[in-house]
């Protein structure tokens, strides 16, 4: 779905005059997106299509290889089909690339939650090493000043010269416009559409909400508590990831991750902060016998005694929950000289 404009906003800051205001589209499942979008980064058509050049364009990388699309795949559900993430000169990071729909209702950002706005999240793979490589913003913004077209938009969205503050309000602001609802299970679930999901899916709804205890972490209309938790990953091989801990150093967050949507998990291939999973299958499985244990485990995490069936039914009801709203997403048609 197309946003759409809305009539009477205003922007803020140093948003230029002229700016046409947008509102995101009303999608069966999702909460309003738009009482979701921060007041001081107001959403406008220009920042928006800013937004998107700067994600599409690799030149937004120290050796022009890796732009934000590398790893947010629109075909791979905004994620890019790898175990951990690979940036500049072939390098590879130590997690898996988080998706980027449905960010506009995220809380902290990333699987460590060290950002605390998409804002935040947007600008810190620039600066990332093993990522797009530069040694600083100052490095990236250096770079796009010697880019007259971006200067010239920066100049027209926000009345002043290239800031990277100004960089992550552009790319927000593109991120919040790709949201994915109306799946299948949405359609049985609040539409009532009975013939939306497999008898096996249905079946597996049930699960999902009782014996599988899912919701005790994937809650609410984006499948997700928007908190961490331990699970044991790592804990089996000795692979362990200190997650949350590195931000809050406290020792309830050793191994702790957030938890991810389940929207568009059919897509999103392979699964768990290291990508360790190839299948939903091998995910339901590693529930089912209650994660590995470990001193720091979240104390919902169970053995569930599924069956095969039972376990087949939740990997059936998973794989309905691919939707809408983010097929609109394409590169610029060019992009600023």
């Amino acid at each position: 779905m197309p946003f759409l404009p809305a009539i009477g906003a205003e922007g803020q800051g140093r948003q230029a005059f002229a700016a046409e205001p947008v509102t995101l589209p009303t999608i069966a499942g999702l909460e309003d997106p738009n009482t979701y979008v921060p007041a001081d980064n107001p959403l406008t058509k220009e920042k928006i299509e800013l937004g998107r050049a700067i994600f599409f364009d690799k030149r937004m990388s120290k050796d022009n290889t890796i732009a934000c699309a590398s790893c947010h795949m629109a075909k791979k559900g905004f994620a890019d089909g790898m175990p951990v993430s690979t940036g500049i000169k072939g390098l590879k990071g130590g997690r898996s690339a988080p998706v980027s729909f449905n960010r506009v209702y995220s809380k902290a950002q990333f699987w460590d939650g060290r950002a605390a706005t998409l804002e935040d999240q947007s600008i810190g793979p620039f600066a990332n090493p093993i990522e797009h490589g530069f040694a600083n913003h100052d490095e990236m913004v250096a770079k796009m000043k010697k880019m007259p077209g971006y200067r010239k938009l920066f100049q027209e969205v926000f009345g002043g010269e290239i800031t990277i503050q100004d960089v992550g309000r552009a790319v927000a602001s593109f991120q919040r416009t790709v949201l994915s609802g109306n799946s299948a299970v949405d359609k049985y679930d609040i539409g009532g559409d009975q013939n939306a999901l497999s008898d096996s899916a249905k079946r597996g709804l049930e699960l999902f909400r009782g014996k599988a205890r899912c919701t005790r972490c994937h809650s609410g209309f984006n499948f997700t508590d928007e908190k961490f938790h331990n699970l044991g990953i790592g804990w089996d091989d000795n692979k362990v990831d200190l997650g949350r801990y590195m931000e809050t150093k406290n020792p309830e967050d050793i191994g702790a991750f957030k938890t991810p949507t389940l929207r568009e998990i059919a897509r999103t291939a392979p699964y768990m902060h290291d990508g360790r999973f190839k299948t939903l299958e091998e995910v339901v499985k590693f529930y089912n016998q209650g994660g590995v244990k470990n001193p720091h485990q979240d104390n919902t995490i169970i053995p569930l005694e599924m069956t095969d069936d039972e376990q087949q039914d939740l990997v059936a009801m998973l794989k309905s929950l691919n939707g809408e709203g983010w097929q609109h997403v394409a590169p610029p048609k060019s992009y600023p000289k």
